[in-house]
């Protein structure tokens, strides 16, 4: 069995083409129009490095343009935010439905006043969330 030997390729974009490049195999550098084609670079590791192309592996790490990585970075931060508040809602709901509850009302009543099936509201007694609960 073959030892594989991997690489990580950094790819940058330039406007028209991807620009890959071995970290660990400086002077490997290759042009793709599209990082579905990474594997072309494979050819010039193995020229610097003297390895045969049946043993290169890449591990691409395209580069994300600053301007793109702070959209992504608020992203993360708005879906953060969205799994607390969702987790806050859930809170509510369970407490509003207990309290429902320990009034006297029945829970095909809970479920017509809240808008969801009685097992839901059953499910909402027993503390469980919409995730937990699929």
């Amino acid at each position: 069995m073959v030892e594989m030997t991997h690489y990580a390729v950094t790819a940058e974009w330039t406007g028209r083409w991807w620009v890959l490049q071995a970290v660990d195999a400086p002077g490997a550098i290759s042009q793709v129009r599209h990082l579905a084609h990474v594997d072309e670079i494979i050819e010039a590791i193995a020229f610097v490095t003297g390895q045969h192309e049946s043993e290169i592996e890449v591990d691409l790490e395209p580069t994300i343009p600053g301007p793109v990585a702070d959209e992504l970075a608020r992203a993360d931060e708005a879906r953060a935010l969205a799994r607390h508040h969702n987790a806050v809602a859930a809170s509510k709901s369970r407490a509003a439905v207990q309290l429902l509850r320990s009034s006297g009302m029945s829970l095909d009543d809970i479920g017509a006043m809240l808008h969801v099936s009685k097992q839901r509201v059953s499910q909402l007694l027993k503390g469980r969330t919409e995730a937990t609960a699929a």
